[in-house]
Protein backbone atom coordinates (compact mmCIF):
# COMPACT_ATOMS: atom_id res chain seq x y z
CA UNK A 1 0.00 0.00 0.00
CA UNK A 2 1.75 3.13 -1.00
CA UNK A 3 1.94 5.85 1.60
CA UNK A 4 -0.67 8.15 -0.71
CA UNK A 5 -3.34 6.08 -0.64
CA UNK A 6 -2.83 5.25 3.46
CA UNK A 7 -2.73 9.41 3.40
CA UNK A 8 -6.34 9.98 1.81
CA UNK A 9 -7.96 6.45 3.34
CA UNK A 10 -7.24 8.38 7.41
CA UNK A 11 -8.34 11.60 5.70
CA UNK A 12 -11.58 9.93 4.18
CA UNK A 13 -12.62 8.51 7.69
CA UNK A 14 -11.83 11.18 9.69
CA UNK A 15 -14.29 13.28 7.13
CA UNK A 16 -16.54 10.23 7.91
CA UNK A 17 -16.56 10.13 11.48
CA UNK A 18 -16.99 14.00 11.77
CA UNK A 19 -20.25 13.73 10.30
CA UNK A 20 -21.08 10.51 12.26
CA UNK A 21 -20.47 12.19 15.50
CA UNK A 22 -23.44 14.42 14.81
CA UNK A 23 -25.74 12.20 14.28
CA UNK A 24 -27.01 12.33 17.71
CA UNK A 25 -27.36 16.20 17.37
CA UNK A 26 -29.10 16.14 14.30
CA UNK A 27 -31.59 13.49 15.45
CA UNK A 28 -32.85 15.58 18.06
CA UNK A 29 -32.82 18.75 15.72
CA UNK A 30 -35.39 16.63 13.65
CA UNK A 31 -37.27 16.40 16.94
CA UNK A 32 -37.52 19.96 17.20
CA UNK A 33 -38.11 20.66 13.61
CA UNK A 34 -41.16 18.38 13.48
CA UNK A 35 -42.71 20.38 16.95
CA UNK A 36 -41.63 23.51 14.99
CA UNK A 37 -43.72 22.44 12.01
CA UNK A 38 -46.72 21.19 14.33
CA UNK A 39 -47.06 24.67 16.54
CA UNK A 40 -47.10 26.34 13.25
CA UNK A 41 -50.03 24.52 11.81
CA UNK A 42 -51.72 24.94 15.02
CA UNK A 43 -51.61 22.03 16.81
CA UNK A 44 -49.18 23.41 19.55
CA UNK A 45 -50.08 20.87 22.26
CA UNK A 46 -48.59 18.20 20.21
CA UNK A 47 -45.64 20.38 19.19
CA UNK A 48 -45.08 21.29 22.60
CA UNK A 49 -45.08 17.26 23.41
CA UNK A 50 -42.61 16.28 20.89
CA UNK A 51 -40.29 19.41 21.55
CA UNK A 52 -40.06 18.48 25.19
CA UNK A 53 -39.45 14.47 24.22
CA UNK A 54 -37.10 15.57 21.61
CA UNK A 55 -34.91 17.56 24.74
CA UNK A 56 -35.34 14.35 27.00
CA UNK A 57 -34.05 12.27 24.18
CA UNK A 58 -31.16 15.06 23.70
CA UNK A 59 -30.63 14.50 27.31
CA UNK A 60 -30.97 11.04 27.12
CA UNK A 61 -28.42 10.39 24.68
CA UNK A 62 -25.93 12.97 25.97
CA UNK A 63 -25.94 10.83 29.35
CA UNK A 64 -25.34 7.91 27.46
CA UNK A 65 -22.93 9.04 24.19
CA UNK A 66 -19.12 9.37 25.66
CA UNK A 67 -17.86 12.93 25.34
CA UNK A 68 -15.72 12.19 22.29
CA UNK A 69 -18.86 11.53 20.68
CA UNK A 70 -21.23 13.37 21.96
CA UNK A 71 -20.92 16.35 19.45
CA UNK A 72 -23.07 19.25 19.48
CA UNK A 73 -24.64 18.12 22.28
CA UNK A 74 -21.87 18.43 24.45
CA UNK A 75 -22.47 22.61 25.16
CA UNK A 76 -21.05 22.30 28.96
CA UNK A 77 -20.08 19.25 31.24
CA UNK A 78 -21.93 16.10 30.82
CA UNK A 79 -24.17 16.83 34.44
CA UNK A 80 -24.81 20.42 33.01
CA UNK A 81 -25.90 19.47 29.97
CA UNK A 82 -28.26 16.54 30.93
CA UNK A 83 -29.94 18.40 33.71
CA UNK A 84 -30.45 21.40 31.87
CA UNK A 85 -32.08 19.24 29.02
CA UNK A 86 -34.05 16.92 31.37
CA UNK A 87 -35.13 19.88 33.53
CA UNK A 88 -36.59 22.18 30.55
CA UNK A 89 -37.54 18.83 28.77
CA UNK A 90 -39.27 17.73 31.77
CA UNK A 91 -40.97 21.41 32.48
CA UNK A 92 -42.65 21.37 28.45
CA UNK A 93 -43.70 18.04 28.85
CA UNK A 94 -45.65 18.99 32.11
CA UNK A 95 -47.25 21.97 30.65
CA UNK A 96 -47.77 20.36 27.42
CA UNK A 97 -50.15 17.57 29.41
CA UNK A 98 -51.61 20.26 32.31
CA UNK A 99 -52.55 23.43 30.52
CA UNK A 100 -56.42 22.95 29.81
CA UNK A 101 -56.80 22.69 25.55
CA UNK A 102 -59.58 25.42 25.57
CA UNK A 103 -61.27 23.79 22.59
CA UNK A 104 -57.65 23.52 20.18
CA UNK A 105 -55.73 20.36 20.31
Amino acid sequence: MSTITRVERIRHARAVRRYLVQIPYFLVLLGLLVAAVLVVFDRWRRGAFVFGSALLLGALLRALIPTSRAGLLQVRSRFFDVAAMATVGTLILWLATSIDPLGTD
